[in-house]
């Protein structure tokens, strides 16, 4: 089955519309195969098979499309009622598909979608999207969609007012189509990827210092080896590529520490050197250096054993090849004759560390293999001072540079214990852990550090991203998705350490619990919020979650009430968000408790250390793309932006009137900033949208032409608007959001748009803007960042990619 949000048959141009001759025989011949495969001798398909092939999450389409595909309703379909579907489907006018759109709509047939009708599907449609939503609000969704649609108010919907409503949608009704299985759609043709052009200007835009880098690199090798080699030619070609690769191998065992110096890194980013130097890509640079370590030592130790061998022959050698290659007796080297064992120790050891070094040991629950084999680089520099006699003259100035940042490092994270005071369990196994700030941790947005727990692992160190804003006084915020052993164990044992989660009373517990709090709940009036102070209560560590529960709230007395907020002045209904987002505060903590929890926690942590995200306030334009939980981020970078723009408001205190200087902060460059969140399900969004929230009510005295920050919402999971299984939820989910000026899905004011972006057309509205240079920062998969950069390339912006 097509990936939700995917449109299958729209993927080739040649299944648009009319097919050619060709195509037309090649796709019967395709089908054909295809339903073969599935029909088996009897040459008919019931639809326990016909469920079983379409892969569809919820029964209800494939019941309908098997009923409309059985033309004759024998209760199984033949090879020639699904080619006269799937032609009427591929082939046919959008008149055509719309036709087949609402039989599956009018459900007992009778010609027309009733209100009942409209909800069940709807309801199949919440369950193809991966949408949870509740009755009320799929209720109102019907309603709005009904109420639309239904023209002459006559209590049912007739094909002419559903083709109607959906023409007002021209470009769904140009591309409405259907996500099915594989084996009823043709392979698409092969995607020709273009070719890396390396020599245009876009590519040379993005690339520039790394070329420039590599291309030092490999000159510097080149001298190296070329100086070191002509001093030794007289002993031979084998002696020369040895102390060639010799002389190389200094230079890179010293320098290699050089690009792990994350503090001198970190300075760096604040100085001219960062717009020279790739400092973003030092891990990738340590990665490669690695590789030319072990090239360089593999053909340096094959030289010296061909030498070797070469000298045992000779008969004026009194030793033999053993005793060259392993023994201190030939006298060779500076420190009593130890070249040859260092020699050979260096290599094993070197092995043995590139071998642990790989992904498959690092990320398959063996950290710990990858972290104790990677300290041997302290014998390892040991024993290439001993083994070569200039060694120690390369090592001293990134040695010394090494241990002192070691040392300062080292004494930072032991001086004192921090402790965890509170943590919050959100979906999709994150957890969101509230740290004490030490009185000297200075950090910017976007910056991140190594955490370590004792209690989970004594010697493990891991880096998060801060998703707290400097501003916050008083406590670091980390948000750490379980996706490995240790962030695993971190999760579990949070959630068996709190009696909710676990024992034979937990429903007991849990009921009690919530009775307890309804009781010390009653009489507490809610007070207005002031976002400019620094969120560090329990209810503001646990506002994740907050807009979710509202808006989802089955009573559904909060709707009802804000239902006559939303036609009000822009002032008017700002001040109403607030005070309902102060109301939901007593609703959030009953609900929020079950997985907060107080503590008192040993940890320690190192850092912070920079990243690419603190260009984003020298930038003019900038676009942040977080895909999942690399929203953190862009999430403590969204939050200095929001306690900025509220410590530049003052506010009139006779006629209340607001107003913001005009003036910007001095390293505040920033025009516009266009952030766009991609989750594949509805409950990651619960993570930081309570802090999208309070950005939307900052900018909602704003005109839209003046707003400063633009959400975007992704949610892949969610079929697209083209499809004939949500067109009529999607089409339900604008016109609810239109009128109670909220997404369903979120609750915030912007809409969630289902499936992936298109990012050709992104891109082109972010360079119609013209808000200046347009800079792109992204948290998330490679694979993604790929797709990204080449886009970046064609539109001529600068990217950048958040790496640890």
């Amino acid at each position: 089955m097509s990936a939700p949000g995917d449109t299958a048959w729209t993927d080739s141009e040649g299944f648009r519309g009319t097919m050619t001759a060709e195509e037309d025989a090649k796709w019967l011949q395709w089908v054909t195969h295809q339903f073969k495969t599935i029909a088996g001798n009897d040459g008919e398909i019931n639809l326990q098979d016909f469920k079983k092939a379409l892969q569809v999450k919820e029964s209800f389409f494939a019941e309908r499309f098997f009923v409309l595909f059985d033309s004759d309703g024998s209760g199984t379909i033949t090879l020639q009622e699904l080619q006269e579907a799937l032609t009427l489907l591929i082939h046919g006018s959008p008149m055509d598909k719309l036709k087949f759109l609402f039989q599956v709509y009018d459900v007992d047939g009778s010609g027309s979608v009733d209100p009942d009708e409209l909800r069940t599907v709807l309801q199949a449609c919440l369950h193809e999207s991966a949408i949870s939503l509740p009755q009320e609000k799929l209720d109102q969704l019907a309603l709005a969609l009904f109420e639309s649609a239904d023209k002459d108010c006559s209590g049912t919907i007739t094909f002419e007012e559903l083709r109607d409503e959906l023409q007002r949608v021209p470009e769904v009704m140009e591309n409405l189509t259907i996500s099915a299985a594989r084996w009823l759609t043709p392979p698409a043709p092969p995607r020709h990827q273009r070719p890396p052009r390396p020599l245009t200007s876009a590519y040379w835009h993005n690339h520039r210092s790394h070329a420039l880098c590599l291309a030092a690199f490999v000159g510097l090798h080149v001298l190296l080896f070329a100086l070191a080699a002509s001093a030794y030619r007289a002993f031979g070609a084998s002696v020369m590529v040895a102390k060639g690769c010799g002389q190389c191998l200094n230079f890179d065992c010293s320098f290699i520490a050089v690009l792990m110096l994350r503090r001198c890194l970190t300075w760096l980013r604040a100085t001219w050197l960062a717009q020279v130097l790739p400092l973003d890509h030092n891990i990738q640079f340590h990665q490669l250096m690695g590789y030319v370590v072990v090239g360089l030592s593999l053909v340096h130790t094959v030289a010296h054993v061909v030498n070797f061998a070469l000298q045992a022959q000779s008969e004026a050698s009194p030793f033999r090849f053993w005793e060259l290659l392993l023994t201190t007796r030939p006298g060779i080297g500076w420190v009593h004759g130890l070249a040859s064992p260092t020699g050979v120790a260096l290599l094993l050891l070197l092995l043995l560390m590139f071998a642990c070094s790989s992904s498959c040991v690092r990320r398959r629950g063996h950290f710990e293999v990858f972290y104790w084999t990677h300290l041997s680089y302290l014998p390892m520099w040991l024993l290439l001072i001993l083994h070569g006699p200039n060694f120690w003259k390369w090592l001293l100035v990134p040695g010394t540079l090494f241990f002192l940042e070691k040392t300062i490092s080292l004494a930072a994270s032991r001086m004192a214990a921090l402790n965890i005071v509170e943590v919050n369990l959100l979906p999709s196994k994150v957890t969101h852990l509230l740290i004490k700030r030490p009185p000297l941790f200075h950090y910017r947005p976007g910056d991140y550090l190594y955490l370590n727990i004792p209690s989970i692992a004594r010697y493990e160190w891991h880096p998060f991203t801060i998703s707290s804003a400097p501003e916050q006084k008083d406590t670091i915020w980390l948000h750490i998705r379980s996706q490995g052993q240790w962030t695993n164990r971190l999760f579990e044992s949070f959630k068996k350490s709190d009696p909710v989660f676990c024992g034979s009373k937990r429903l007991s517990r849990r009921l009690e619990m919530k009775r307890s709090q309804r009781k010390s709940q009653q009489g507490v009036q809610p007070q207005p919020i002031d976002f400019r102070a620094s969120a560090q209560s329990a209810v503001a560590s646990s506002k994740e979650v907050t807009v979710e529960l509202t808006s989802y709230r089955p009573e559904g007395t909060l709707w009802r009430e804000r239902e006559g907020m939303v036609n009000t002045g822009t002032k008017d209904r700002t001040r109403a968000l607030r005070q309902a987002a102060a109301e939901d505060r007593v609703l959030v903590s009953e609900m929020c408790s079950e997985n907060h929890q107080f503590c008192n926690i040993k940890c320690y942590i190192d850092g912070p250390y920079g990243t690419p995200t603190r260009r984003i306030f020298a930038s003019e334009h900038a676009v942040l793309i977080g895909a999942g939980i690399g929203i953190t981020p862009f999430a403590s970078i969204l939050q200095s932006i929001l306690y900025r723009h509220q410590k530049r408001k003052h506010i009139c205190p006779t006629c209340q009137h607001s107003w913001r200087d005009s003036g910007q902060d001095e390293d505040m460059k920033l025009h516009k900033v266009d952030f766009i969140w991609i989750n594949r399900d509805q409950q990651s969004f619960e993570w930081f949208v309570s802090l999208l929230t309070k950005l939307e009510m900052d900018q909602a005295e704003e005109t839209q032409e003046g707003r400063f920050l633009e959400l975007h919402m992704y949610m892949t999971s969610a079929l697209s608007k083209n499809d004939i299984k949500a067109i009529g939820l999607q089409m339900a989910l604008d016109l609810l959001a239109k009128k109670e000026k909220k997404d369903s899905i979120t609750g915030l004011q912007t809409r969630t748009q289902p499936g992936r972006p298109d990012w050709n057309k992104v891109f082109q509205k972010v360079a119609a803007e013209k808000k200046g240079k347009v800079q792109v920062f992204f948290c998330g998969s490679p694979a993604l960042a790929k797709i990204l950069k080449g886009h970046c390339e064609q539109f001529s912006f600068k990217f950048f990619q958040e790496n640890f």
